[in-house]
This record gives C-alpha cells, structure tokens and sequence, in this order.
C-alpha cells in the first residue's frame, strides 16, 4: 500500500519566546523541521511527504532549505486558519492508500513507530499512538477538584495513521472546536479508533523546557 505523510507545521512560536517559529529553530546544527521530514523519508525513501506551513512562512522556509542544503523531496501547501483547515488543504494532494499525520514540531519520532503505525492502520484502519500518566491528576469543575483515576487516561501523541478513504470522510464534517486531533474527527464521523503504544521521547516541542530536552534526545533517534 502507498503511504503519505503530512506533516503540520503551522504554529507561530509564542511559548517558545522566539522571533521565528519553533519548527525553524536550529536543533543540532540543522532546522527542527529538518529532522522531523527525514525521519519519514529515511523509513521509506518513496512516501509522499506534504508539508503545511503559514503562508507567509513558505518563501522563508524554501530559503532555509537552500542555506542547509536540505533536498528531500516534499510538497508545500498552504495553512489555514485552524490545524483542522491546513490537513483538509493538504489531504487534497495526498495520493498514498494510508495517511500518516504528524506534528511538525515532534522531531524525535522512531522509524519503529511510524512503520508499526502504517501497519496497524493498513489492518485495522486507523493507529493513535499513546502513552501513560505519570503524575497524579484531578478534575477540575469550578472552584472543585477530585482526584482522577489517571490508568483511565492516556497522552495522545502523533502521527495518527489512517486508511485513506477513513480519514477524506472524517475532513468532510465542518470544523469544530472540540475536535482537537485526527482522531476525534474519525470517531465523530462514527468509526472508532485503535490505540498503540507511543514513545515517551516522541516529545512535543513548544516550549524552551522541550526545546532543551530534544537537544539532548536528538542523538537517540532511531
């Protein structure tokens, strides 16, 4: 089965405190969203990479590609107003039979994760990876809190994989704001998904504090 890989990279890098957006920032010589696209292509050299960017990103973006001298392959499509907008525009242009979403900013993502994702979608029709809680939790309500079974809970990550006619039908509903990922749209348009196990290095870089920790996790991709 052909495979796609949409990788959204259309935050602004408030959190992070920076004048360019985090996934432009230099991570080990390299720009973050380098490392992000090259974990994909170098699991399969053929997946069609689509790459979401602001448009007033994508000219800086061609330019940083050029002074890094990063040449694979991939296809740029504009950002919308909301994540929700960007993955509709680029799900357009996707040709693969199974389609990889993943966060721009998610740099540490194993070759070993992206490939059980695609399998476990090529038989089940969908793969959310997800980890553990650690700390304690409680449920806030108003002014009220208790405390939270946290083994009921899990910390989705990403890429969530889809068969493609799965996820082109959940992206024909109208935006919602509650719909936060992938996954949520799928089992909104009434199928449910299947759970695999995440990677706790698998980090989400928004912030100086994730910024630092993918500095010292970056030698450990796999």
């Amino acid at each position: 089965m052909t495979k796609t890989a949409i990788i959204t990279a259309g935050g602004i890098g408030k959190r992070m405190g920076s004048t360019i957006p985090k996934q432009f920032l230099m991570l080990h010589g390299k720009p973050l969203l380098c490392w992000t696209i090259e974990q994909f292509y170098d699991f399969d050299s053929q997946i069609q990479i689509i790459v979401s960017l602001p448009k007033e990103w994508i000219e800086f973006w061609k330019e940083l590609c050029q002074e890094n001298n990063f040449t694979i392959p991939h296809l740029l499509v504009e950002g919308g107003t909301e994540r929700f907008h960007s993955i509709q525009n680029a799900l357009r242009f996707a040709t693969g039979d199974l389609i990889a979403i993943h966060d721009g900013v998610r740099p540490l993502v194993s070759k070993v994760l992206i490939r059980f994702g695609f399998e476990t979608a090529a038989l089940k029709g969908s793969a959310i990876p997800v980890i553990g809680l650690k700390e304690s939790i409680r449920e806030v309500t108003g002014s009220l809190s208790c405390a939270a079974p946290r083994s009921n809970y899990r910390i989705v990550q990403t890429p969530q994989t889809f068969q493609k006619e799965i996820i082109q039908n959940a992206y024909k509903q109208s935006f919602e704001v509650n719909m936060t990922d992938d996954a949520c749209l799928v089992e909104s348009s009434g199928i449910s998904v299947t759970l695999i196990d995440g990677e706790s290095k698998n980090i989400k870089v928004t912030d100086q504090v994730d910024f630092a920790l993918a500095e010292l996790l970056v030698g450990l991709i796999d």
